[in-house]
């Protein structure tokens, strides 16, 4: 049954991924493209050849780019998020069966719901307060180990810290109490990620002249990329995985 559920959690990823490519591509990919005329627009003209080199420097040929920005937006960006899906459609599948069952009397759907909207706030939405999603033209080239970094030990932190407090919490329920051990689970966990964001780097590279505008559309697309593959996940898996569980039941 884990391996049906395997593959139905990477399908379900892959048709996630194709509908935020979809998304993206209608909603955050314009904003990159102004996001990269803002950095061309700004930076500094490159200084005029010395009159003795002027015609070796007129007869070299432009540097092209590696990947082309049409490239970027259609293959590049469907490949990218396709694998990215199967990749969490798989992982959410094998978290979904060990689950299941555990908390409450959920049924698949239900639990498949709740669970991808679990890991959209825990996965994309805390880690994106202390780190935002930045379009291309924010950041230094020198910093972006240092940033790439910094965010997944904020992932690695919200999960952890929801680790902990749901352990807490499955520790401290009793009967009667279920209510009172969730609030100190959750005050648990904001009191974690609270203490992580506070001891990680601050990082904050926006131009002072960058549009406020264009930052904020972007983080928005960024945030609903995100949002309609969860939520694709979480219904497309949990139609199947009922499917499965059902048809496990009656052999």
């Amino acid at each position: 049954m884990t391996r049906d559920l395997l593959w139905r959690g990477m399908l379900a990823g892959i048709l996630g991924a194709l509908l935020a490519t979809l998304f993206a591509r209608g909603f955050a990919e314009p904003q990159i493209d102004l996001a990269i005329g803002y950095e061309e627009s700004h930076s500094a003209p490159a200084p005029q050849a010395a009159p003795e080199h002027a015609g070796m420097a007129h007869g070299e040929p432009e540097e092209e780019e590696l990947v082309s920005r049409d490239t970027q937006k259609g293959a590049g960006l469907v490949t990218a998020l396709a694998l990215y899906g199967a990749a969490v459609g798989g992982i959410f599948s094998l978290v979904f069966a060990y689950g299941y069952g555990r908390m409450g009397h959920l049924g698949p759907r239900s639990f498949a719901l709740l669970l991808a909207a679990l890991t959209f706030v825990l996965v994309v939405v805390v880690p994106a307060i202390k780190y935002p999603q930045t379009p291309p033209a924010v950041g230094k080239h020198e910093t972006v180990a240092l940033r790439t970094a910094a965010y997944f030990g904020m992932i690695a932190l919200s999960l952890g810290a929801a680790g902990v407090a749901a352990r807490i919490r499955g520790v401290m329920a009793r009967p009667g109490r279920g209510f009172d051990a969730t609030l100190l689970g959750i005050v648990i966990y904001l009191g974690l990620v609270g203490l992580g964001q506070f001891l990680l780097p601050t990082i904050n590279e926006v131009p002072a002249d960058f549009p406020a505008v264009l930052l904020w559309k972007f983080r928005v697309a960024s945030i609903g990329t995100q949002l309609v593959l969860w939520t694709t996940i979480g219904l497309a898996f949990g139609l199947w995985a009922e499917r499965v569980l059902r048809r496990s039941k009656s052999r």
